[in-house]
């Protein structure tokens, strides 16, 4: 076992090796922007992981944990880097040491019991449902470790203001439809199935009115990103392992509206090309020799990569003053920027503000914003300041942490403009043309 985490280790540490320390990182490094350390950017957190590598820096050192542990794994540093190191495949081998040295932190074992355990998962969420539905979280959204958290469980609200002014009530998604088009299978994730269901009724709806017959697909389980980035890639690609197998060999797309998903299920391929430590078997290849994990990967699509193909359809019109801030795991780690800008351009009326520094991380980072609450509060400041200024009336993020960690600043800061999924938007819209009568 420990040959085998030696050689991913390796495997991801080769990540580094083109970086050059031209800095060119440090600017589009939230964390250093929030610091001025240089051991909190991407140049020194490198040098950090090389001493890692090499041994000169023992997996217990305190400092070293200390500033690997405040990287948001935003990936921004990845676009702006002239020599295309791989930071976030470095980073996720250095924590993998660092957790087998120094165990994970119980409150992201905790977390990751809590919310992507079958079972377990169903129960917090129903918990977090009957809360959210009677007002209290909105009405205790705050600053605090709980006061935030209120405002973020408010945030996965639906149905929000947007919703009501604009369309009224929607409709649930159709529960039976016959095909009208090419099929597309779902994946409905943990946290997104949990809080955020709503997001998948707009999801169907809206492929529906583009041509896609959405189906269901049993047996799929957490895509494993909070695994992964919490140093356990054992246990992320033992969740790879189950969705590859219950999404079968077809070609089917597998469509995500969860970007942080969408990130690692595209990466699915390497990461079951690692070595693995767990005793689960291999999945059953198919695709003509091709590997599972590679085949997989290449079907998975963000929603509005799917809308943006041939369409979207044109809706009615909104009027709204809509923010976009783009989700760092669609823009940096899958590089999907253009899809998200057709589908608002589909909607009349309805006008992007500008709101600059828009695709630097907000702060959410998966387990981030609950195991370095200070770092995480820092870097989302500074975001909030630029949307005060900008005063658009919905905020639109296609990732579940971002809509609630925005969700619940603008609730603390006092600046009133709710957050949207994108799809939500094309969803209302496509309600007031009567797409859906």
């Amino acid at each position: 076992m420990r040959e085998d985490r030696e050689l991913v280790g390796r495997a991801g540490f080769r990540g580094l090796d083109a970086c050059v320390h031209c800095g060119f990182c440090l600017q589009a490094c939230p964390t250093f922007l929030a610091t001025g350390d240089e051991s909190d950017s991407p140049r020194g957190r490198i040098e950090l992981m090389r001493a890692l590598e090499r041994g000169d820096l023992d997996a217990t050192d305190p400092d070293l944990a200390f500033h690997l542990d405040r990287c948001l794994g935003c990936r921004g540093c990845e676009p702006v880097c002239p020599s295309g190191v791989h930071y976030a495949h470095g980073l996720e081998a250095a924590r993998d040491v660092l957790a087998a040295a120094r165990g994970v932190p119980w409150l992201a074992r905790a977390a990751l019991w809590a919310l992507t355990t079958p079972g377990v998962s169903a129960v917090v969420y129903w918990f977090g449902r009957v809360l959210r539905a009677t007002g209290l979280p909105r009405l205790l959204a705050g600053w605090g470790r709980i006061r935030f958290a209120m405002g973020m469980l408010a945030a996965t609200k639906p149905d929000g203001r947007t919703g009501s002014r604009a369309v009224g009530r929607l409709p649930k998604a159709p529960t039976a439809r016959q095909p009208v088009g090419p099929s597309a299978l779902l994946f409905r994730g943990c946290v997104m199935q949990g809080l955020f269901s709503h997001v998948h009724d707009a999801t169907i709806r809206t492929l529906g009115v583009n041509g896609y017959d959405v189906r269901e697909v049993q047996g799929q389980v957490c895509c494993g990103a909070l695994h992964a980035h919490a140093g356990l890639p054992d246990e992320a690609r033992a969740l790879a392992r189950v969705n590859v197998a219950a999404f079968g060999d077809g070609d089917e797309p597998i469509v995500v509206n969860s970007a942080g998903c969408g990130a690692l299920m595209k990466e699915y391929g390497r990461l079951l090309d690692l070595p693995d430590h767990s005793p689960s078997p291999q999945p059953r290849r198919g695709g003509q020799g091709v590997r599972p994990g590679v085949r997989f990967a290449a079907r998975v699509r963000d929603v509005t990569e799917l809308l943006a193909d041939g369409g979207p359809v044109p809706a009615a019109p909104l009027d709204l003053h809509v923010a976009y801030d783009p989700p760092c795991h669609l823009l940096h780690a899958q590089g999907v920027a253009v899809p998200p800008l057709k589908l608002f351009a589909a909607i009349p009326l309805l006008r992007l503000v500008d709101v600059p520094g828009a695709a630097e991380c907000c702060g959410s980072a998966g387990l981030f914003t609950l195991l370095e609450p200070e770092m995480s509060r820092a870097v989302l400041a500074a975001k909030l300041e630029r949307l005060r200024e900008a005063a658009p009336q919905v905020v639109a993020t296609g990732n579940p942490g971002c809509v609630m960690q925005l969700g619940a600043g603008l609730a603390a800061a006092g600046i009133p403009a709710e957050v949207r999924h994108p799809v939500e938007l094309l969803d209302a819209a496509y309600r007031v043309a009567g797409r859906y009568e």
